[in-house]
């Protein structure tokens, strides 16, 4: 990890699943209805697949989710395991309490007064991505929310690509949780800090970020002391 000094962004870029949304206050009770209907529709049969298997495969694409998650099973099945997740994460933010990390909302707001330019970069399907953020509270907080399911992107360093291009922007900080977003901030030539309090990646799924973070409200004061980019080109100058 560097210990260089951060420049200050124009934009942070946020993951959702295990950066802003505990995932697991949703996901776990869905999980088990999903695999309930997959029985009833005999596409599935024996006990539910460990709950680890989903939670560690958070921040994939769906594609890989299920490949992990039901290895054994075909696209067919696949496809009806998509289709059902969303329908049940849909019903379930109505229903259940679900919930958001600590100091999301304040630390946005805060943000936001400052003038960062506020976006979402997921790999979930588009109406779960929006929706979280929409039964938040944190909805209108974002300039942008792309999902890979709205852009039909291969993968996240595409989505950010997609978003830095559309919004104009040069100076960004990619935050999450996952290798995934290590690998779009870093491709894409971009300040990346880790989220080491979700805890659903292995040991090194954070290698490489420049900073990490053990509460979302720590990123006002990195920002607060992070170095203006103009300052950083006079300093450099010879």
């Amino acid at each position: 990890m560097e210990t260089t000094r951060l420049t200050k962004p124009e934009a942070m870029i946020f993951d959702m699943d295990g950066t802003l949304f505990k995932t697991e206050t949703l996901l776990i009770p869905v999980y088990h209805r999903l695999f309930d209907q997959l029985r009833e529709e005999k596409l599935y049969t024996g006990d539910t697949p460990p709950e680890e298997r989903i939670l560690g495969g958070l921040g994939m694409l769906l594609d890989d989710i299920w490949k992990r998650v039901l290895p054994e099973h075909d696209v067919t099945v696949h496809r009806r395991a998509d289709e059902l997740l969303l329908e049940l994460e849909l019903v379930g933010l109505k229903e259940y309490v679900t919930e958001l990390y600590p100091y999301v909302l304040e630390t946005l707001r805060q943000l936001q007064e400052r003038g960062v330019r506020l976006f979402v970069a997921s790999n979930g399907l588009e109406h779960y991505v929006k929706e979280v953020a929409n039964t938040h509270g944190i909805y209108s907080l974002f300039e942008g929310i792309y999902s890979a399911g709205e852009h039909q992107t291969s993968s996240k360093v595409d989505l950010v690509k997609l978003l830095l291009d559309n919004h104009g922007v040069n100076r960004a900080w990619m935050i999450g949780d996952r290798s995934s977003d290590v690998e779009a901030g870093k491709e894409n030539g971009q300040t990346v800090i880790g989220c080491a309090y979700a805890g659903f990646g292995q040991g090194q799924e954070l290698d490489g970020a420049d900073k990490l973070i053990s509460s979302f409200a720590e990123l006002v004061a990195l920002y607060d002391q992070a170095v203006d980019f103009s300052d950083q080109r006079e300093a450099a100058k010879p």
